[in-house]
């Protein structure tokens, strides 16, 4: 099932950015000036050690999703180019009806739009994005990462598909407003927008073989915008625990 939104949600607010840029100053033409005095270095501190260490998560999040797609049966010799991507969504579609069906199901347009797809992806108003073909793996075969758009709104589902045992698993599955699509050696990348103005977030999504499954290995918050001059920061105090005022 797709990640929920809750779940994702939750994860990220679970840190807060917090970036500090230092002030460029002014000097003579063609002269050196300082840098000013430098840091001094500060090692890990860690907070709270009588706290009992988590033996398990606080959110469900789904980090390992995947599932065999029912009703989307691999051709001889497992090659997952020759399995219809329009198929596969119209069989996620088939599996997920509180999702498509009806007047008030938030993705209703998609299905409509599906009547579109005949002649295959991207054809007329087609919600099924063009198929990209990669071996994400590692076992020499090319699997398939597969993008379609979730209407009337404006996010797009990502999905990455695999071939086990002759059938057809989904190993990856998000849904997003998406900045940035893109395969960098075995791992999937989307950027997407974020509330902060300047700021994006990059998820990244890496096959791991003990799991069988493409897992989050990265989640930031990084900056899009001009960098703006911020006066620059006093030096940190030393860490010590508060003072009760009693």
């Amino acid at each position: 099932m797709p990640l929920s939104r809750p779940g994702k949600a939750a994860r990220r607010a679970a840190a807060v950015v917090l970036l500090l840029a230092t002030a460029v100053g002014c000097g003579d033409a063609g002269g050196l000036e300082g840098a000013g005095p430098t840091p001094t270095a500060v090692g890990p501190a860690r907070l709270w050690p009588e706290l009992t260490p988590a033996s398990s998560p606080a959110f469900e999040i789904g980090e390992v999703n995947t599932e065999v797609v029912k009703g989307v049966k691999v051709p001889a010799g497992d090659d997952i180019r020759r399995v219809d991507p329009v198929g596969i969504v119209r069989a996620e579609i088939a599996a997920s009806p509180g999702d498509y069906d009806g007047a008030k199901a938030p993705y209703r347009d998609t299905k409509r739009r599906m009547a579109d797809c005949a002649k295959g992806p991207e054809h007329g108003k087609c919600p099924v994005l063009r198929p990209y073909y990669r071996d994400l793996t590692g076992d020499g075969r090319d699997d398939l990462t597969l993008g379609f758009s979730l209407l009337p709104g404006k996010t797009t589902a990502v999905r990455v598909y695999t071939v086990e045992k002759h059938r057809l698993v989904q190993v990856m599955t998000w849904e997003d407003a998406l900045s940035g699509v893109e395969l960098a050696g075995r791992s999937l990348v989307i950027r997407s927008p974020s509330e902060v103005a300047g700021y994006e977030y990059r998820l990244q999504w890496t096959w791991d073989r003990d799991q069988r499954a493409m897992l989050l290995t990265h989640d930031e918050m990084l900056r899009t915008g001009p960098r703006t001059h911020a006066p620059r920061p006093s030096a940190s105090p030393s860490l010590s625990p508060s003072a009760g005022t009693g």
